[in-house]
C-alpha cells in the first residue's frame, strides 16, 4: 500500500534513460552508423598558469583547462519521453572516447580524475578536465631576463587517421588567441597570446589531423632588474673608477683585488638566479665574463708595473766612486800641453809641461769608464721610460675597452627592454 501511494520518483526517469542508453552500447566501436563518415572532435584549451620553466632540461610545465566535444550517434534520445531530460552525465569509461594525445608530453599528466562527461539529447558529448602538462619546449634564454618563450602543444589522434577522426576548433582562432581570463596574472610569466593552427600530418602510417597551439609567454623582469642588472652596472662603474688611480700605485692592486672578489661573489649569487641551459648562454653572463676578463688584465698590468718599478729601485745602481791616482792638485796654466810640447823639450819648463800632460792623460783614462757608465745608465733609463709609457698606453687601452663594453652592455639591455615592452 505504501509503494502504491508513494509518488513516482522523478529520478527514476534518469535511471531508466541511463539504462536504456548503455544497454546495447559498445564502447569499443567508433559511434557512427556509416563507417565511412569521420567523427569530428572539437578541441579547446584555456591556459591557467605557467607552473615551471626548466631551461636546463628544456621543459615547460603549464596548467590548463582542456575541452573535447564530439557527437555520438548512439547516445541520443527523445527528451519528451524522459521527463524532458535534455542532458545527463555518464561515466567516461562506459562510452567511446577519442584517443587524443599531446605530442610534446615528456611526463605523466597530474590532474584530478574526473570520471564523468556530459551528454545531451542530441548525442553531443562534452568532456572537460584540468590537466598539468609537462611538455618539451625549445627555451631560449639569451635575452634573459627580457626573454620571450614560444612553446607549442600539438593535439592529434594516436591511432585514427583523418578519415576516421578529424579535429576542429570549438572556438574561433581569434577568441583563443586573445582569451586571458583564466590565466593567473600574479606569476612570474605573462601570457601574451595563444596562436592555433590546423594541419594534416603525413606519415607512412597515414594522414593524421592535428591542431597546434603556440603559447607565447614572457618573463616579468622587474625582480631581476633590481637584484641583478642594477647591481652589476654599479659594480662595473666601481671597477671603471679604479682606472683613475695611478697605474704605479700599489693601492690600486688592493682596490682591484677587492673588486675582483666582489665580482666572484656576485657571479656565484647570479648563477643561482639565471636559468642554466646548455643551448645558449644569457647575454648578461657573457658581458659579466668579459668585464671580469678586463679586470684581470688590468690587475695583471698593475702588478707587472709595480714589479717593474720595484726591480728598478732595487737593481743596485750606485754612483761610481771617483778615485784618481797621482797628484791632481797641481796648478797649471790653461795652455794646451800639446802646444807646449811643440817648444823646446830640453828646458826645465818643458819637462814640467810633459809631467802635467801625463797627469791629464791619466785623468782622462780614469774618467772614460765613468762616462761610459753614465751613458749606459742613461740608455737604460730611456728604455725604462719607454716601457712605462707602453704600460700606460696599455692601461689606457683597457680603460677605453671597458668603456665600450659597459656602453654596449647598457645599450643592449635598454634595447632588449624596449623589445620586451613592445611585444
Amino acid at each position: 500500500t505504501l509503494a502504491i501511494n508513494t509518488p513516482h520518483p522523478r529520478n527514476s526517469a534518469l535511471h531508466h534513460l541511463t539504462q536504456q542508453l548503455l544497454k546495447n552500447y559498445h564502447k569499443e566501436v567508433r559511434p557512427v552508423r556509416d563507417w565511412t563518415e569521420a567523427t569530428t572532435v572539437y578541441l579547446d584549451i584555456y591556459f591557467c598558469a605557467v607552473l615551471d620553466v626548466d631551461a636546463q632540461n628544456q621543459k615547460l610545465k603549464t596548467s590548463l583547462w582542456y575541452r573535447e566535444v564530439w557527437d555520438d550517434e548512439f547516445l541520443s534520445w527523445n527528451s519528451s519521453l524522459y521527463d524532458d531530460i535534455i542532458e545527463i552525465s555518464l561515466p567516461l569509461s562506459a562510452i567511446w572516447a577519442p584517443d587524443i594525445i599531446i605530442n610534446e608530453f615528456v611526463d605523466s599528466e597530474r590532474a584530478p580524475d574526473l570520471p564523468y562527461v556530459y551528454v545531451n539529447s542530441s548525442g553531443t558529448i562534452k568532456n572537460s578536465r584540468p590537466i598539468h602538462v609537462v611538455s618539451a619546449c625549445s627555451l631560449e634564454t639569451y635575452a634573459f631576463p627580457f626573454d620571450i618563450q614560444n612553446c607549442s602543444l600539438t593535439f592529434n589522434s594516436i591511432l585514427h587517421t583523418v578519415e576516421d577522426v578529424d579535429l576542429a576548433f570549438l572556438r574561433s582562432k581569434d577568441d583563443i588567441k586573445h582569451d586571458k581570463k583564466a590565466f593567473l596574472n600574479y606569476s612570474e610569466w605573462e601570457l601574451l597570446s595563444v596562436d592555433s593552427l590546423y594541419s594534416i600530418l603525413h606519415s607512412s602510417a597515414g594522414d593524421f589531423a592535428q591542431i597546434q597551439f603556440n603559447v607565447v609567454i614572457r618573463r616579468r623582469p622587474l625582480v631581476y632588474i633590481v637584484n641583478l642588472l642594477i647591481p652589476s652596472i654599479f659594480l662595473m662603474l666601481v671597477d671603471l673608477g679604479s682606472f683613475y688611480l695611478p697605474p704605479t700605485c700599489r693601492a690600486r692592486i688592493v682596490f682591484k683585488t677587492s673588486v675582483l672578489v666582489s665580482y666572484t661573489i656576485f657571479k656565484v649569487n647570479m648563477a643561482d638566479e639565471m636559468p642554466r641551459t646548455t643551448v645558449s648562454t644569457p647575454l648578461i653572463g657573457v658581458f659579466f665574463t668579459v668585464c671580469m676578463a678586463l679586470l684581470i688584465l688590468s690587475l695583471s698590468e698593475s702588478i707587472l708595473l709595480v714589479r717593474f718599478l720595484h726591480n728598478v729601485h732595487c737593481s743596485g745602481k750606485k754612483w761610481p766612486i771617483l778615485c784618481f791616482r797621482g797628484n791632481i792638485d797641481i796648478d797649471w796654466p790653461g795652455m794646451d800641453p800639446r802646444t807646449q810640447l811643440a817648444g823646446v823639450t830640453d828646458s826645465p819648463i818643458s819637462q814640467e809641461y810633459q809631467a802635467q800632460s801625463g797627469t791629464l792623460n791619466e785623468i782622462c783614462s780614469q774618467l772614460q769608464p765613468i762616462s761610459n757608465y753614465f751613458r749606459t745608465w742613461d740608455r737604460e733609463d730611456q728604455q725604462e721610460v719607454k716601457q712605462l709609457a707602453l704600460l700606460e698606453r696599455l692601461d689606457r687601452l683597457l680603460f677605453y675597452s671597458y668603456l665600450v663594453v659597459l656602453g654596449l652592455y647598457t645599450v643592449t639591455l635598454c634595447s632588449l627592454w624596449m623589445l620586451w615592452s613592445s611585444s
